[in-house]
């Protein structure tokens, strides 16, 4: 399961730059292809949902992350100092930063300054039980997160 889940991380990282730089907004002839083989989204139609006062989108693309077993989806952190507060999840999950720039910090103790900044291309685990933050400064950052589920938050914030 691991090996399957960083392959297909690892594959998103190498396509990552290219179509960050030179959006698709159409595909000649992709009316020919069967639906039953292939499905697709442009980046036009992405469905983005948001939680009530969320400073981030997300879109499920495959599996359920509330629910046990794979799960591949898309997080949006918008851009204007956006963080979560330090936690934890149960399983580890595997991360490339699509776009933007995405802000990585450690511990229990909140403090965004002492963040690490991921561009676009970056490949970042999070570790099941270890602690982190993280969000968007001065631009929005999409991922693709792909782990196993439940996906849980658990807070872990020392104030």
């Amino acid at each position: 399961m691991k090996r399957a889940i960083a392959a297909i991380t690892f594959a998103a990282c190498a396509l990552a730059p290219a179509s960050a730089q030179s959006p698709v907004t159409s595909l000649p002839n992709a009316a020919a292809l069967n639906a039953a083989a292939v499905k697709f989204l442009l980046q036009d139609d992405v469905k983005w949902s948001t939680p009530f006062s969320a400073p981030n989108a997300s879109m499920v693309i495959a599996g359920d992350p509330t629910k046990p077993g794979m799960y591949v989806q898309l997080t949006k952190w918008r851009a204007g100092n956006n963080f979560s507060r330090p936690h934890f999840h149960p399983n580890d999950r595997f991360i490339t930063v699509l776009k933007g720039t995405w802000w990585v910090g450690t511990g229990t103790k909140f403090n965004p300054d002492s963040t690490v900044p991921m561009p676009a291309g970056t490949v970042v685990t999070h570790f099941g039980k270890q602690i982190h933050y993280d969000g968007a400064k001065g631009e929005d950052a999409v991922l693709l997160i792909v782990g196993e589920g439940p996906a849980t938050i658990t807070p872990a914030e020392d104030k």
